[in-house]
């Protein structure tokens, strides 16, 4: 193509995401990057290329700000609900503190453990004393929940719309979090015996030792969910993660870091999905010769329109340089446009979706 880019496009991996509908063995597959690059949009375009080739789809949004609703544009809840258009397509948006509240819930149910002068039950207390001696804790436990909820679901392929990177490494992190409360709690075991039940009878009444059993019970149960996760997690046969961003300083380098990070994680990530490109089909150069050409016979307020959008595109181009010179050679890096409409409905997100497929022509 252009000069700016300074690559030929025969040598590198496909620039769309075909690669990731024709494998069969994927199971989960994650969308992220840096807040609001796109990664909704993405998640949601490869929800609907992924339903013409598999059986039951699912898109999960693991955001606290959840955006899968007004992407769709209808309702969608907690429990898997199926997009309007489709049959085999459906989405569900999790609620971590929830997920949170109804496990201890069900702990007390388990223990009889009553409350204390707070209002607080003794296994509430007791997860509070945890979260705050390891952070992180809380997010784990509840991410194991919703695994452990999507695991008992029957569909053939899920896609993860996550929060912003720091959440989503967080997530990658939860099995060494579980390892260090385990120890932590073991070794509170171990020096104290029953103090952990006695001090949670306290706090709100219920067996010492039932409520000791409850919550390592439910630990080791947690451990035991994530570690089997972490093995599919590790396993690109079964997942891959698609790095989302646009082509500006701070999002090239978040990515750079994500990648970095699911390296050392042992995840799979083999494309980049670069939003917002203004002309991806044209070079700053070509649109500068027009513009040198066209410009004396623009009004004052066209040219500095002109100006700025030539600036702009100068800037993306520099950074789309960059991007094909750290993952040219080994990701599939999918260039897609700045449209004048949002992707807003299943219309649009299917018409958008075509691109990840079928890329604008580089060449033209």
């Amino acid at each position: 193509m252009s000069e700016a880019y300074d690559y030929d496009d025969e040598d590198l991996p496909d620039p769309s995401l075909k690669n990731i509908i024709e494998q069969e063995s994927l199971q989960w597959i994650f969308v992220g990057g840096k807040g609001g690059v796109g990664k909704t949009t993405t998640s949601c375009c490869l929800g609907t290329q992924l339903a013409k080739h598999r059986k039951k789809v699912l898109i999960v949004s693991t955001d606290p700000a959840h955006n899968l609703s007004d992407a769709f544009c209808q309702k969608i809840g907690r429990e898997p609900t199926p997009i309007q258009g489709f049959t085999n397509l459906s989405a569900m948006e999790i609620d971590a503190t929830e997920d949170l509240d109804k496990m201890q819930r069900s702990m007390e149910d388990a223990t009889g453990a009553g409350n204390d002068e707070d209002g607080n039950s003794g296994i509430q207390s007791l997860m509070t004393e945890l979260t705050n001696s390891i952070p992180g804790i809380d997010e784990a436990m509840s991410f194991s929940e919703l695994m452990k909820q999507v695991q008992t679901l029957d569909y053939d392929v899920v896609v993860f719309d996550t929060a912003p990177t720091g959440h989503t490494l967080r997530l990658l992190s939860f099995p060494t979090i579980l390892e260090k409360a385990f120890g932590k709690l073991m070794d509170l075991k171990d020096r104290f015996g029953g103090l952990i039940g006695q001090a949670s009878a306290l706090f709100g009444g219920g067996s010492p030792d039932q409520v000791q059993a409850a919550l390592l019970g439910r630990l080791e149960e947690t451990r035991a969910i994530i570690n089997k996760v972490n093995t599919a997690f590790q396993d690109p046969a079964l997942t891959t993660f698609v790095c989302v961003c646009i082509p500006e300083f701070l999002s090239i380098y978040e990515t750079e870091r994500l990648v970095q990070e699911l390296s050392k994680f042992g995840i799979d990530s083999h494309n980049i999905v670069v939003n917002q490109v203004l002309f991806p089909e044209k070079d700053a150069e070509e649109l500068g010769e027009w513009f040198d050409s066209n410009k004396d016979g623009l009004q004052k307020e066209a040219k500095e329109i002109c100006s700025k959008m030539m600036a702009r595109k100068r800037m993306q181009d520099k950074y789309i340089g960059q991007c094909f010179d750290l993952y040219g050679d080994d990701f599939h890096v999918v260039l897609m446009p700045l449209l004048d409409h949002e992707v807003r409905g299943v219309e649009k997100l299917k018409d958008f979706s075509e691109l990840l497929i079928n890329p604008i022509d580089l060449e033209e």
